[in-house]
């Protein structure tokens, strides 16, 4: 495909929807916009009384925050932006909640230590164009979705084509944030696919344990209770070692969420399970000048969506990600009261 045809298609102009992009074989090169009919999220659990009062402190304590506090970095300290306070949502609250097994002052102080680093880090400064080099060779990719609805996200070791280096672990922070924009509504979690597969180029896929025990504390501290499942096939002796030296340092509930060398049509609909999975049916092929600008179109869509709802909800802290996810026809505030004429 020409990049003359890929900005086209990009811009919206006319000609095959580039969230369609497939070659003249009819395999896929852009992501898979919805989950398969037949999937289904599980429902969740109603709140307690208990665990529903402690949820009401918290937004209580949260509603009452103006400011952000940045100790490593001063100069980022400031007022809670509009990005900060759409982030603060009903569920977002209840993840932290829950991940402190419901001790609501360390929820507050664990969600204040994490807007700090999402501004000391830059989250929301990553571009795609700085992490682009990152991804050119697809060594992650989001692509389909699993029989629970959670969006797949798949790590390619093998596919590695660049250095250890800060931006590396950006990279996985830039894809959990899109992964988390695809998630559709009534589901706040995601399914991770590693294929320790090797290449030609690339015969050792372990991470180093330093970085590894990065990414890991950052995934525990500061994107709670988003992993619904992590898949992984093909795992050589050196990873074994290596995830033996780094299981000390994972979550015992997140060490029941790994299924090593499992059949992933269990989890996976044949039919969005990508072809590198024994069962998958799911013809893909990453094509970086193609991929990368549809997967940016579809998270910018659907962040615009999402931020015009919380607008027109009222700007609440605590909204429901359902609704600001199209699921649910009104947000937390109340609807206002409708006016009738008197004579």
């Amino acid at each position: 495909m020409s990049s003359s045809k890929v900005e086209a298609a990009a811009s919206g102009s006319t000609g095959p929807s580039i969230l369609e992009e497939k070659n003249e074989a009819g395999v896929l090169k852009t992501p898979l916009p919805a989950p398969a009919s037949s999937c289904t999220v599980p429902e969740k659990p109603t709140l307690t009384a208990d665990h529903q009062s402690k949820y009401d402190w918290l937004l209580s304590r949260v509603k009452g925050w103006t400011e952000v506090q940045v100790p490593a970095a001063k100069d980022k300290s400031g007022s809670l932006t509009d990005s900060e306070k759409v982030w603060l949502t009903r569920e977002c609250l209840l993840r932290f909640l829950r991940a402190t097994k419901w001790h609501e002052k360390e929820s507050e102080k664990r969600l204040l230590e994490t807007l700090a680093w999402r501004r000391e880090y830059g989250v929301d400064e990553l571009s795609a164009d700085h992490i682009s080099p990152e991804n050119a060779t697809g060594k992650q990719i989001i692509l389909g979705y699993d029989k629970q609805c959670r969006p797949c996200h798949y790590l390619n070791p093998g596919r590695q084509n660049t250095d250890v280096s800060t931006r590396q672990v950006q990279h996985l922070v830039f894809m959990l944030e899109r992964v988390i924009e695809l998630m559709p509504a009534q589901q706040e979690t995601l399914s991770l696919l590693i294929n320790f597969k090797t290449s030609k180029n690339r015969g050792n896929t372990a991470p180093g344990i330093g970085q590894g025990r990065e990414v890991l504390h950052i995934l525990q501290t500061h994107y709670p209770e988003r992993l619904g499942r992590a898949m992984i096939i093909n795992v050589p002796w050196v990873v074994w070692g290596f995830f033996k030296l780094i299981t000390p340092f994972i979550d015992p509930l997140t060490r029941e969420k790994l299924k090593f060398n499992e059949d992933m049509t269990q989890y996976v609909p044949k039919e969005q399970l990508w072809s590198e999975y024994t069962g998958g049916q799911l013809q893909f092929e990453y094509d970086h000048g193609v991929y990368w600008p549809a997967l940016q179109k579809l998270c910018a869509q659907k962040r615009a969506e999402q931020y015009q709802r919380w607008e027109a909800g009222g700007k609440q802290i605590g909204e429901k990600e359902d609704y600001l996810k199209g699921h649910d026809a009104s947000g937390v505030a109340p609807p206002p009261a409708s006016s009738t004429e008197t004579n």
